[in-house]
């Protein structure tokens, strides 16, 4: 993802969930980020164009010993 686009995503996420949300850049992955809260991992954000509409997904796993 460029940019631009992780800056508008993240001011997203802690304008809707917390301000300690922070997108990150993913190494030799163009169509996707990660997101944190503070330093804990919570999931991936992708990115999805098709049929010229944009739209992001956001997956994350939460695990049986988290609950």
């Amino acid at each position: 993802m460029k940019p631009e686009e992780i800056r508008k995503l993240e001011a997203y996420f802690k304008r809707t969930f917390n301000q300690s949300m922070v997108i990150k850049a993913r190494p030799r992955k163009d169509e996707s980020a990660e997101v944190y809260l503070g330093d804990e991992f919570l999931g991936v954000v992708f990115r999805d164009e098709e049929d010229g509409e944009l739209s992001y997904n956001f997956s994350m796993a939460i695990l049986d010993i988290d609950l």
